[in-house]
């Protein structure tokens, strides 16, 4: 029997070492590696320093181009089975090239999450408005969601996610698809007792990671240290910026300390992840990282959303 084809199209080159973006893209490609698939990755995007170490996996890697008719010819000699789109926004570019020349070809989308709900909220935050109709009817929306329709499946991360495009947008339920991050426990878990100072961890790229480090900066932190003088508060993060950066004082433990050199480990040293996170969307990897080495999270309902289980 014929070996089945892969293409997954990234809207960047995946970095696990960066964000839980790139630890969900290597997730997806492990599972369609253990189904038999040969596996091609693509994108148009620049290689970083932090990119995944090509030689380290079995799959092949290809760069693209946007607006380059040379993709055409490319995908029709490699007719893949199965093309995965990462994100609303590959989809725009390359799914019309993909349709055109691999009709056969089943689409996913792999939303990460939904662009326009994190949108939104971060324009009712920064307007300090409710979260209305009006602000979710934006262009992303409407690109985001035609995106959607326009694909075999909808990979969505969050249950609540997964209900509320079906609840508030009648979305059919028929092409969505619930798929979570996922992870094991844990190994060598330090006892509490070893553990030192709060810790918090994110990609800086990301708005909802800056905002809030400033949150906590301005007017969480001091309200801590008033109760705890002695009290560290660690952040990390993948592309600190200079705004970030200036934060850093040592004298109220406030330390901005850039890459983690191993984010679990890291976690694991502290006592408790502190994750103000006042608008977002999709699932919080550094939440998930902080359940994998058993270190509790004190977050908000943004934060905490899609991770509601019965059990946990």
């Amino acid at each position: 029997m014929e070996t089945p084809r892969l293409l997954f199209i990234g809207l960047v080159w995946p970095e696990p070492q960066s964000s839980a973006a790139g630890t969900r893209s290597l997730q997806l490609l492990s599972l369609f590696a253990a189904k038999g698939y040969a596996i091609t990755v693509a994108s148009a995007a620049q290689n970083r320093d932090f990119s995944i170490d090509w030689a380290a996996y079995p799959y092949t890697f290809h760069p693209i181009a946007v607006n380059d008719t040379a993709f055409d010819d490319w995908v029709k000699t490699l007719q893949p089975d199965v093309v995965i789109f990462d994100r609303f926004v590959t989809e725009e570019q390359f799914g019309w090239r993909v349709r055109e020349q691999c009709p056969q070809a089943f689409t996913l989308l792999d939303s990460q999450d939904l662009h326009f709900l994190r949108a939104a909220r971060q324009q009712a935050v920064k307007k300090q408005v409710p979260l209305s109709r009006s602000l979710l009817l934006s262009d992303t929306a409407k690109r985001e969601l035609a995106a959607f329709y326009r694909c075999d499946w909808v990979l969505i991360i969050s249950t609540f996610e997964y209900e509320w495009l079906q609840n508030e947008w009648q979305f059919p339920a028929a092409q969505l698809v619930y798929l979570p991050l996922f992870g094991e426990k844990g190994t060598s878990i330090p006892d509490f007792s070893s553990r030192a100072d709060f810790v918090f961890m994110g990609n800086f790229m990301h708005d909802p990671n800056t905002d809030a480090v400033l949150l906590l900066k301005e007017v969480l932190w001091p309200k801590i240290r008033r109760q705890l003088p002695q009290a560290q508060l660690r952040i990390y993060g993948a592309y600190t910026s200079e705004r970030i950066q200036q934060l850093h004082q040592p004298a109220q433990g406030f330390l901005c300390l850039g890459r983690a050199p191993e984010a679990l480990a890291t976690i694991a040293s502290a006592k408790v992840m502190l994750a103000p996170l006042r608008f977002g969307a999709g699932i919080k990897g550094k939440l998930l990282e902080a359940m994998q080495m058993g270190t509790p999270t004190v977050t908000t309902p943004i934060g905490a959303e899609g991770m509601h289980h019965d059990g946990l």
